[in-house]
């Protein structure tokens, strides 16, 4: 019997009221630990799905929408950057919660010319307008940036990261790559699963008074209708989005630093009384970085340097090297105990060194050294918790969405394109269907901190791609979304495919741990032990010889990160999602 035809023969009656998506917190049949996901007949009997094979392109995302439109831009005889600015417009749409124009973008990329990784920095600076005494007068009980409103706000850098890929790599019309994400915006799509949860939640967020966001008026008029945010399953249009996409086709991407979004992005800040201007806007260029790798038992990992974390990866693998991981066994006590103190260590020179390498020389040689690895690895004990964790002494002398493209050509595009925290700020400019990041969160305010407030600085980033090589050739485009999870889950990723041999996307279904704890790059001290968070599927003896080693373990649902991944093969490519997200792998 066909869908359609079961579906008329239902009475009416007793499909009414009936909600055929609702959520955990409406139907407990959806929150039961004890019931797990069905057995497949091959493969990780854990794994959620199988990956997606293709031998002329692939792509991975968070949303259906942005990997088919992605797929469509290879299959017109676009390059993989093509593909990778057309899904990235449409995930800002289709999930904003995570990111949009109004956030930065950084990229790991393998140029099949050159054959080498390139690297690309798209992340914006704080207000000149805007002082270190003024962010000292509006800080919050902790004396740390507020997360939300004007003063978390730095200048957008997606939108010319976008710009400056496709003069390099584009090979389709620019105008072109925005009409899928236009069409989308136009017409409505329906809400995701994910999004409708986080859109509820940044709702409830923007709601207290004690956020001291300047305005909520156009959140509300976009996402809030009737009292309500979107559930899912529910048709969503953004026509202000529309609009600007349409501006950014027609004008190219400097359209936003300098042309009419511009303009009305001034007169939105000082209408409700903060700092960033036209000519803040005007000022922010992309920049072309040199990526630095280290080798993890033959597989070269590679990482951007600061302002962004991609480093800690390569320093939390360094670490870990040290030790038979894959003797200590696949998700033991052993395994998670040694890699956790490593991010422990990692993190506390994350705290210390990294930060805007305009304004602070950052020992990056020293921090990668396999010298200085052996040294930290030294200080982990299989039998107890190294407690404090801290920083090394350098010698004298810094929410998102993640997405691959690979084309046929050779070309593999690691992307990463984030809000930060949620949605974002809370404020969105009038009629433009966007909201700014709050990166600017990320400062610190102490005297004397290598990532101290300035006006016209970047702040410490979390975003952060992933990418892999194997003896001169590309290997691996991946990455894992959500904030300090990031090299945390790369880092995991890396090792259940390295050491445990697992396949592309059971690598990324396994479950995960989260650390959370020790010194963050703000000056916060979020206590010396902190908690390690468990996801549901690792062994319950795992669980309790962690807790008997003395770590205070926890569950914390919705911390543990996204992951996307292109590996490649000789004439073919894999491509893998992420079961914790919505998304989808395709390939052709």
């Amino acid at each position: 019997m066909q869908r359609r035809t079961f579906l008329a023969s239902v009475p009416a009656a007793a499909l009414a009221g009936r909600a055929f998506a609702t959520s955990r917190q409406e139907n407990p049949n959806r929150d039961r630990p004890d019931v797990h996901g069905g057995d497949r007949i091959d493969g990780a009997t854990w794994a959620s799905r199988s990956p997606a094979w293709g031998i002329h392109g692939a792509a991975a995302t968070a949303h259906p929408l942005a990997t088919l439109a992605a797929i469509e831009i290879l299959k017109k005889g676009g390059s993989a950057v093509d593909a990778a600015v057309c899904a990235n417009a449409i995930l800002g749409f289709g999930e904003p919660i995570s990111c949009g124009v109004g956030g930065d973008c950084f990229v790991l990329l393998w140029d099949p010319k050159q054959k080498k990784v390139l690297g690309l920095n798209g992340s914006g600076r704080s207000p000149r307008g805007l002082s270190l005494a003024e962010q000292r007068k509006r800080a919050n009980a902790k004396g740390l940036i507020n997360s939300y409103g004007a003063v978390s706000v730095s200048v957008p850098g997606a939108v010319d990261a976008w710009w400056t890929l496709h003069q390099k790599f584009g090979k389709l019309p620019w105008k072109d790559l925005f009409q899928p994400a236009i069409r989308h915006a136009e017409e409505g799509a329906p809400i995701v699963q994910n999004v409708a949860f986080y859109v509820g939640s940044s709702e409830r967020i923007f709601s207290k008074p004690e956020n001291h966001i300047e305005e909520t008026e156009n959140f509300r008029k976009v996402w809030v209708k009737d009292g309500k945010t979107p559930r899912e399953g529910e048709v969503f249009r953004n026509p202000g989005l529309a609009n600007t996409y349409r501006l950014i086709a027609e004008g190219g991407g400097r359209a936003f630093y300098e042309g009419e979004i511009a303009d009305r992005i001034e007169a939105y800040f000082k209408r409700i009384g903060g700092w960033m201007t036209k000519a803040d806007l005007a000022a922010h260029h992309t920049e072309w970085v040199e990526p630095r790798s280290i080798s993890y038992h033959g597989t070269d990992v590679w990482g951007l340097p600061p302002n962004s974390q991609g480093l800690v990866t390569l320093q939390l693998l360094n670490i870990m090297e040290q030790f038979d991981i894959r003797g200590m066994g696949f998700q033991s006590a052993q395994a998670l105990h040694h890699e956790v103190e490593a991010k422990r260590l990692a993190f506390e020179d994350r705290a210390k060194f990294y930060a805007d390498p305009n304004f602070y020389r950052q020992p990056t040689d020293w921090l990668l050294s396999k010298d200085y690895a052996k040294e930290r690895a030294k200080l982990i004990r299989p039998d107890r918790i190294l407690i404090p964790a801290y920083a090394g002494q350098a010698p004298s002398h810094g929410d998102t969405t993640y997405f691959t493209v690979a084309d046929a050509d050779g070309l593999m595009i690691s992307q990463i394109q984030s809000n930060y925290r949620g949605m974002g700020s809370g404020l969105m400019p009038d009629g433009l269907g966007f909201m700014f990041q709050n990166r600017g969160e990320l400062f610190a305010l102490e005297d004397g901190h290598p990532n101290i407030y300035a006006p016209g600085k970047r702040p410490f980033q979390t975003i952060i791609p992933g990418f892999a090589t194997r003896n001169g050739e590309p290997l691996l485009s991946f990455g894992v979304m959500g904030g300090d999870m990031q090299p945390q889950g790369q880092a995991q990723v890396i090792s259940n495919l390295v050491d445990f041999e697992l396949g592309l996307q059971e690598a990324g279904d396994a479950p995960r741990w989260h650390h959370e704890g020790g010194h963050e790059p703000t000056g916060e001290d979020l206590g010396p032990l902190g908690t390690l968070n468990l996801e549901t599927g690792v062994p319950e003896a795992t669980k309790k010889a962690l807790a008997d080693l003395g770590w205070k373990l926890g569950p914390n649902p919705g911390v543990y990160g996204g992951y996307e991944a292109i590996q490649r093969h000789p004439g073919r490519f894999a491509a893998a999602t992420e079961m914790r997200k919505d998304g989808t792998a395709l390939a052709y």
